[in-house]
This record gives C-alpha cells, sequence and structure tokens, in this order.
C-alpha cells in the first residue's frame, strides 16, 4: 500500500489484513504508542467533520505521531491548485489525510506527493468508515462471510465504500434506494464481479417487499454535504424508506448502523438510533482503530 484512495483498491487479502491489524491495534494499543514517533500528519479537510477529524488526531497521538488541521477550502481552488498543495504537504509532512467534495482532487494530491495519501471521504468512497464498519460487524457476528448486511437510503460514497467492502470480505449485501438514487453503476457492477469471487453477492433494488431477512440494517443521511439537491423532491422521495422498528423487525435485523450525523425523524427513528440495538457509537469508536491500521500499514509499505 502507497496510498489508500479508494475502496475498491484494496485486494481481500489487504482488507481482511487491515482489519486482523485494526483489532490487534484495539486490544494492545501501547504496543504501537511509538510507531509514528518522529512523524507527522497533515489533516487537509475541504469539508466539516466531527469524527473523521477528531478520530484521525485522536489516533496519530495514540500512534505517537502529531498532526496539523488545515482548511483546505481556503487553501485549493483559486488560491492554489491541489498538486502544487500536495507536492508543499510532501515537504513538511510524511502522509496526508485529506477530506474532500470531489475523487479527482485526491488523485491530484497524490500524483503530486511521495508521500502516502488517505481518503478520508469524497465524493465516490468512504474508505475509513467502510473499514470501521467492517470491524464492527466483525466484532458483533464473527466471520462476515456469514453476515448479510442491507443498505437503505442513497446510493452514496458511504453505501459505495461498503459494497467494495463486502465483496472484499465475502459478504452478502443488498442495498435498496428510491428510482434514481442507485449507487454508481460501474462501482456495482465491479463489486458484483468481485463479490463472486469470494463467495459473498451485491444486488440493488428499489422496492422495499423485496429484502431479505438481514443481520444489521444501516442508513445514511438523505442529503449529504456538497450534493445540489432539490430539499422537498428529497423528502418525498425517500420518506418510505425510513428505517423504523417495523422494518427492523421484519427484517429480523439483530443491529442498527449510521455513520452519523443522523437526523431522528427522518432517515431512522429515534426509537431505533438510540436503543440497544445501535452500533453507532462502537462504529464511531473504530474509525480511530481502523485508521491506525491503515496508516500502520501505509508506513510499512513506504519503509519496504
Amino acid at each position: 500500500m502507497n496510498d489508500l484512495l479508494e475502496m475498491p483498491a484494496l485486494s481481500p487479502q489487504q482488507t481482511t489484513e487491515l482489519l486482523q491489524l485494526a483489532q490487534t491495534i484495539k486490544q494492545r494499543p501501547t504496543a504501537w504508542s511509538t510507531y509514528l514517533q518522529g512523524k507527522s500528519i497533515a489533516l487537509l479537510f475541504e469539508k466539516p467533520s466531527l469524527r473523521t477529524r477528531a478520530s484521525f488526531a485522536a489516533g496519530i497521538h495514540r500512534l505517537g505521531g502529531h498532526s496539523i488541521y488545515l482548511d483546505a477550502q481556503n487553501l485549493i481552488g483559486e488560491r492554489e491548485p491541489a498538486t502544487d498543495v500536495g507536492a508543499n504537504l510532501a515537504l513538511w509532512h510524511d502522509a496526508i489525510v485529506a477530506r474532500v467534495y470531489s475523487q479527482s482532487t485526491l488523485s491530484d494530491l497524490a500524483s503530486a506527493s511521495d508521500k502516502p495519501v488517505v481518503n478520508a471521504l469524497s465524493d465516490t468512497c468512504h474508505p475509513c468508515q467502510a473499514l470501521a464498519d467492517l470491524l464492527t460487524l466483525q466484532e458483533q457476528l464473527g466471520d462476515l462471510r456469514q453476515v448479510h448486511l442491507t443498505f437503505i437510503g442513497d446510493g452514496n460514497n458511504v453505501c459505495q465504500a461498503l459494497m467494495a467492502g463486502a465483496a472484499r470480505t465475502g459478504m452478502h449485501m443488498q442495498v435498496v434506494t428510491p428510482e434514481g438514487y442507485a449507487p454508481d453503476a460501474e462501482l456495482t457492477a465491479a463489486a458484483q464481479q468481485q463479490a463472486a469471487q469470494t463467495g459473498g453477492s451485491i444486488s440493488v433494488l428499489h422496492d422495499l417487499t423485496q429484502l431479505q431477512s438481514t443481520d444489521a440494517i444501516y442508513t445514511d443521511t438523505w442529503l449529504s454535504m456538497g450534493q445540489s439537491r432539490d430539499n422537498n423532491s428529497v423528502m418525498h422521495d425517500f420518506a418510505p424508506y425510513q428505517v423504523n422498528s417495523d422494518l427492523m423487525k421484519r427484517l429480523g435485523a439483530k443491529y442498527f448502523m449510521h455513520c452519523l450525523p443522523a437526523y431522528r425523524g427522518r432517515e431512522v427513528t429515534a426509537e431505533v438510533i438510540d436503543s440497544s440495538q445501535s452500533l453507532v457509537l462502537q462504529q464511531a469508536e473504530n474509525r480511530l482503530h481502523a485508521q491506525n491500521a491503515i496508516l500502520v500499514k501505509l508506513f510499512e509499505g513506504a519503509q519496504a
């Protein structure tokens, strides 16, 4: 691993190794407390963030490294191209963690930087979230090849990262979205092809009545940052796709998942997200451990 720009860039073996390493780091944090000693990592964020920013800063500190936060909205664009930003940051820092609006910005940063670049969220993929979610499911349910996950809502960056992650771990995943909100067709086809090789399955539906029983239901906000959608149309289209107690019971779901922030009463009811079935805080905690595993693997690659 030289960079982690998107989930599909990982092989099934790399995905498994990252999950194993994340679990090891979580269980034995002191063994890794000096791994990034003397290392400096730039956190370059175009979008607001709570979990991603705080978990990366805390995780880097726990690994013995130092991080600096940069508001990329005031850096990349009219003021300076992403390639110049990447080339300059690589002079002073040992890695770049970037949360951006466009996947192309990550590509530009990586092309100009000889240091590792990590996708902390883009418009097409959220690999850090997906790895944390896979770790959470593994902790709760064991062998991911036996896990059935249902994603309900918008076929967005989180959904697409989860599809790629499910495909690489042999999971079974069904996605249900309103018409016109399905995940990218090429990314879906690639995930389905990969799943066929690992023994998993990926299906995309639009009819809630076609859903099969599941271990967990995952949803996300209906309106993501940076999207130009009509609010009234979105509320109308997604209203039938709310996750509530009736849906949880009908599909036999043991757990509920959400990457947060969540809007209670919109994509999920408070009764579900605040229940004992909810894994949202475990997911948030596991962001730190999954991301630390990514950083360790990237620096292993840089040292090789």
